[in-house]
C-alpha cells in the first residue's frame, strides 16, 4: 500500500472518528442533529466547512426543486429557428455549456444543446445550411415538488446535467442543473461568468457600457448621476419598453435624455442586455432608431 492510499484512508477515519465523538449524544430527529452540527463545542472536533456540507445534505433531502429552481423568465434559450450566427453568438456571451430549445414559446421546449456539440460546426468554413435538429437531446422533465436528493440520484445515474421544471398543468416553470443541486450542499460555486453577471453596470471601451435589463433605475440613476424615473417602470428594460410601446428587437436603439439605448439582447417575452452611451441622438433619427 503506498503512503498516498494509507493518508487517505487515515483521513477518513480521522474525520470517522470526529463524527462519532459529534454524535455519542444520539440526537433523535433531524432538527436536532443540525443543532448539535452548529453547538460550538464542537470547534475542534469538525471544521466550518464540514459542517455546511453536512447541514446541506441533511437541507438537500427536505428542499423542493421549486425552491432553488432557475424561473422560466431568467432562463437562457435558444429559439430552433434562430440563424447559426444568432445562436453561437448566445452560446458565446451566455457562458452557459447547455440551453434549452424552444419552439413557438417556452412551454414547447424541443430539446437541450450543448455548446460543445456545436462549435466546431460553427468555426468550421461549411456553407451547408444549418440545422439544430441532429444537435439536440432529449429534454428530462420534472415536476416542480422533486426533492433534490432524488434528482441528484437521477442525474448521476442519467449522466445528464440539466432538467426542465414544468407545473402542474404541464408549463414550463423553470429548470435546473446539477450544479445547482451541488451549491445547495458546498455553497455557491462562482465562475468567471458569474462574476461578470454579478455586476449590472459594465464599462466597456469607447465610453460604452453594457447593463443588465434587470437593472433597477434607481441604481442606473446613481451610477451615471441621472434622473431617468416615471411610475410606469422599475427597471432599464422596463424603460425602453415603455418608450417603444412594445417588446423591443435586437439592435433597436432607444434615446433618452441624453443616453442611447442599444438592444443587444431580447427575445419575444423581455429585454435582456443593453448597450448604453452618453450623448443626443443624430439629428434624423428621431425619438429612436434601428440599426
Amino acid at each position: 500500500m503506498n503512503g498516498e492510499n494509507r493518508d487517505e484512508r487515515g483521513g477518513q477515519a480521522n474525520l470517522w472518528s470526529r463524527l462519532r465523538t459529534l454524535w455519542l449524544g444520539e440526537p433523535a430527529t433531524r432538527d436536532a442533529l443540525q443543532t448539535t452540527l452548529r453547538d460550538a463545542r464542537w470547534d475542534e472536533v469538525i471544521s466550518a466547512d464540514e459542517v455546511t456540507m453536512l447541514t446541506g445534505v441533511l437541507k438537500v433531502s427536505e428542499t423542493q426543486v421549486r425552491d432553488v429552481m432557475i424561473p422560466r423568465a431568467h432562463m437562457v434559450v435558444i429559439e430552433r429557428a434562430a440563424p447559426k450566427e444568432e445562436i453561437f453568438r448566445l452560446i458565446v456571451e451566455s457562458g452557459h455549456s447547455r440551453f434549452p430549445v424552444i419552439g413557438e414559446d417556452r412551454d414547447e421546449v424541443d430539446g437541450i444543446l450543448l455548446a460543445k456539440d456545436v462549435l466546431s460546426y460553427f468555426l468550421s468554413d461549411s456553407d451547408q445550411p444549418f440545422d439544430l435538429a441532429p444537435f439536440l437531446r432529449p429534454p428530462t422533465f420534472i415536476p416542480e415538488s422533486k426533492r433534490l436528493n432524488t434528482l441528484l440520484k437521477e442525474f448521476r445515474v442519467s449522466r445528464n446535467h440539466i432538467a426542465i421544471v414544468v407545473d402542474e398543468y404541464g408549463g414550463t416553470a423553470g429548470l435546473l442543473t446539477i450544479e445547482d443541486v451541488l451549491e445547495e450542499i458546498v455553497g455557491e460555486i462562482d465562475d468567471e461568468h458569474d462574476k461578470q453577471e454579478a455586476e449590472s453596470i459594465q464599462a466597456q471601451a469607447d465610453a460604452r457600457y453594457q447593463v443588465r435589463a434587470l437593472t433597477r433605475i434607481d441604481e442606473f440613476n446613481e451610477y451615471f448621476n441621472a434622473a431617468l424615473g416615471g411610475e410606469e417602470y422599475d427597471t432599464v428594460g422596463g424603460l425602453i419598453i415603455h418608450e417603444l410601446g412594445r417588446m423591443p428587437r435586437r439592435g433597436e436603439v432607444v434615446y433618452v435624455d441624453g443616453f442611447e439605448f442599444k438592444v443587444v439582447q431580447a427575445d419575444r417575452r423581455r429585454v435582456h442586455l443593453v448597450d448604453v452611451t452618453r450623448g443626443a441622438p443624430p439629428a434624423d433619427a428621431g425619438p429612436t432608431a434601428t440599426l
